[in-house]
């Protein structure tokens, strides 16, 4: 606005028009700390301009409401783009500003975009119906299979009888007719054998812990934040080592042998995050140099993540953690990355997972915990004080505060998943609450990996399933539904 008013001389409305039809908005969360606010005062201050014109937009969005939905004046105070209901710190909403300034709103993943439409911006939906709509995330399989992950991609150009599948993912579809083939199962398995192994030297390089290779190899990989509730991973790898410790060598002969691996950034400040990375890392010292259990059991939690880890981590997978509580990930991508690569996902339904569910079906995911619709109920029953936790979830608890793992105190952070907690909120992301459904999902894993013409066979499936999720199919549909401009084939 201020460049086509102020440099190039355009009247308002002309100006309006041009920009509102250039710009889109794409919102990838609904987590109230990246909805960003920022101070009316310092924008006045450092960009005087700019404020004056966002002044302008927010007063004739109001008269437009005034004018043309006179029933929705009194939900104005929550859709205007200046919010000074607090006087002293009168800020921007900016989403706000986003959804008042562009002709297309979307979400990352289906059920991301309903909520966003039922919920966050429910008002403007109704003022509005036809702006909202869904893209999907996906990844790019140039990178995500094909340059990773060599020796399964041979594999899946030697099946499919072409390599075409790296630019028109759907294809990997064919694979499906393959499942129960056992020359394909010995050629899968060996690829991803190889991959394994490229990964248990890198983790024996950067951490000094060697893990065994016919282990599961457990996977979780994000930013290290509550609601994606690495501690619920840790506290089941907690558990899953105070019964080993439990059982004769006998039993313990019987187990699923596992290396559990999670790595992320915390931010400079968020406390919980890197109490967080410091139980697993305790952990970890503990169950890794445990005689009795560290052949069925090792906990790695892999330094400096990026990309170039990522690359080394997806390919020697076979069974990845996305269990954020439901209706807090917008999407996720990395969940569409293991997917691709063949390994399994234990999950809950929320962001992409859903559709990944769908796409590999149902019965090559491992499904727990509570449904995004009823998150808002089992919030309010804990603080009512009508949870009852699993003696699981509370031997879990009790074993790290006994000071198994060292003499930290994480009281702070497990007292945060206590419904009456003064540090935390109540176990807001509901991490006991879905403690016993994951832990059953767990035990479901183990029998699954346990029968390995089974595993094999979900694996395939996985990466057959997974033609959606390619970034092609995404930007096309952004070109064609959004931005409306036609492809330019590459000579």
């Amino acid at each position: 606005m201020r460049l086509l008013m102020d440099e190039e001389g355009l009247g308002w409305d002309e100006a309006w028009d041009v920009t509102t039809r250039t710009i889109a908005y794409t919102n990838h969360t609904v987590l109230p700390e990246a909805l960003e606010k920022w101070s009316q005062a310092i924008m006045a201050k450092l960009l005087p301009r700019h404020f004056e014109i966002i002044e302008e937009i927010d007063k004739r969005f109001m008269a437009m409401i005034k004018s043309t939905r006179s029933d929705m004046e009194s939900k104005l105070p929550a859709m205007q783009i200046l919010d000074g209901s607090n006087p002293q710190k009168p800020v921007v909403r900016m989403a706000n500003l986003c959804v008042v300034s562009s002709h297309s709103v979307n979400g990352v993943a289906q059920l991301h975009s309903d909520i966003l439409k039922a919920e966050l911006f429910a008002d403007y939906v109704s003022v509005w119906p036809a702006k909202f709509q869904n893209k999907t995330n996906g990844i790019t399989p140039r990178r995500w299979l094909r340059f990773c992950n060599p020796e399964l991609s041979n594999i899946i150009s030697k099946w499919l009888k072409s390599d075409q599948w790296i630019t028109n993912l759907d294809l990997l579809c064919g694979l499906r007719q393959f499942a129960d083939n056992e020359e394909l199962h010995a050629e899968w398995a060996s690829a991803k054998m190889a991959s394994k192994c490229r990964l248990a030297q890198f983790v024996k390089q950067v951490t000094g812990v060697t893990i065994d290779t016919n282990s599961l190899f457990d996977i979780q990989v994000k930013r290290i934040h509550e609601y994606k509730r690495q501690l619920l991973n840790i506290l089941g790898a907690v558990y899953r080592y105070k019964k080993l410790k439990d059982m004769s060598s006998e039993e313990r002969k019987k187990t699923t042998p596992r290396t559990i691996m999670l790595g992320g950034k915390a931010f400079a400040t968020y406390t919980n995050a890197k109490r967080i990375v410091k139980l697993v890392n305790d952990v970890g010292a503990v169950v890794n140099c445990d005689p009795e259990v560290n052949n069925y059991l090792k906990v790695v939690f892999v330094p400096n993540y990026n990309v170039s880890v990522a690359e080394m981590l997806i390919p020697g997978s076979e069974l990845s953690q996305h269990i954020s509580t439901a209706g807090m990930e917008a999407s996720g991508t990395s969940n569409m990355k293991f997917s691709l690569n063949g390994c399994l996902i234990i999950g809950t339904l929320d962001g992409a997972n859903v559709e990944i569910r769908e796409e590999i079906g149902e019965d090559n995911f491992f499904l727990f915990g509570a449904e995004a619709d009823e998150v808002p109920r089992l919030r309010k029953e804990r603080e009512n004080g009508l949870f009852r936790p699993d003696p699981r979830f509370e031997e879990a608890k009790l074993f790290i505060k006994s000071g198994a793992f060292g003499s930290y105190d994480y009281s702070p952070l497990l007292d945060s998943l206590e419904g009456n907690s003064g540090y935390g909120r109540g176990d807001y992301f509901l991490v006991g609450q879905d403690f016993p459904s994951y832990m059953d999902a767990q035990d479901r894993v183990d029998e699954a990996y346990k029968d390995r013409r089974r595993w094999l066979k979900m694996s395939i499936l996985s990466t057959a399933g997974s033609g959606k999720f390619s970034s092609d199919r995404t930007i096309a549909q952004y070109a064609k539904e959004i931005w409306g401009i036609k492809a330019c084939p590459a000579p």
